[in-house]
């Protein structure tokens, strides 16, 4: 998911993405981040998510975004 990527670096190069796992625990994206992000996701892989995919577990690392992307594409 290279386009995941680019969309990541776009929002903040600064975060080691590849590697973080607590990206919504530690606070390093904050809700003006998640917000871009979601909007940004929504666009580039044609998905819808729902205010209940909008949690740690879906958002915490680059899996977990990778996970939710495939699964909301069907």
């Amino acid at each position: 998911m290279e386009r995941l990527m680019c969309i990541l670096n776009e929002l903040d190069d600064t975060i080691p993405w590849e590697t973080e796992e607590k990206l919504i625990d530690d606070r390093i994206l904050d809700s003006f981040k998640v917000i871009m992000l979601i909007s940004e996701m929504e666009n580039e892989f044609d998905i819808e998510i729902s205010a209940e995919e909008i949690r740690p577990e879906n958002l915490n690392s680059v899996r977990k975004m990778r996970t939710m992307i495939q699964r909301l594409q069907g």
